[in-house]
């Protein structure tokens, strides 16, 4: 369990295949030091299953929580991507934003944000 999920504000979603999870994302209702808008959500821990990956089921749960946080007059969603899904992000309209870093035993990061 990571720090924000049990927020009262935290949306966990995800897609089942046959009963058995297939995609997850988190939404948390928290702040990036780098981006002024006071109306924004972290998106966290998202995954695809391998089975299940390069079939579109990524940006399909990506652009439903979107959705969800537009309706909550949410402005802007940021997340911490790692290197390799960069250009995830960036075909769903992400943009990078400050200087790339490293989480340990994951590998080097760069945080990104879209306006809703």
């Amino acid at each position: 369990m990571l720090n924000g999920d049990n927020w009262e504000e935290t949306m966990h979603l995800g897609m089942y295949h046959k009963d058995k999870i297939i995609a997850v994302c988190t939404f948390i209702k928290q702040a990036n030091p780098n981006i002024l808008e006071t109306q924004q959500y972290q998106l966290r821990g998202m995954a695809v299953t391998k089975p299940f990956q390069g079939k579109g089921l990524g940006g399909i749960i990506l652009r439903y929580g979107e959705n969800l946080l537009i309706k909550k007059s949410v402005k802007i969603v940021w997340c911490n991507a790692r290197e390799v899904a960069i250009n995830f992000y960036k075909k769903s309209g992400y943009q990078i934003i400050g200087e790339s870093f490293n989480i340990k035993d994951v590998g080097l990061h760069y945080s990104m944000y879209k306006t809703l």
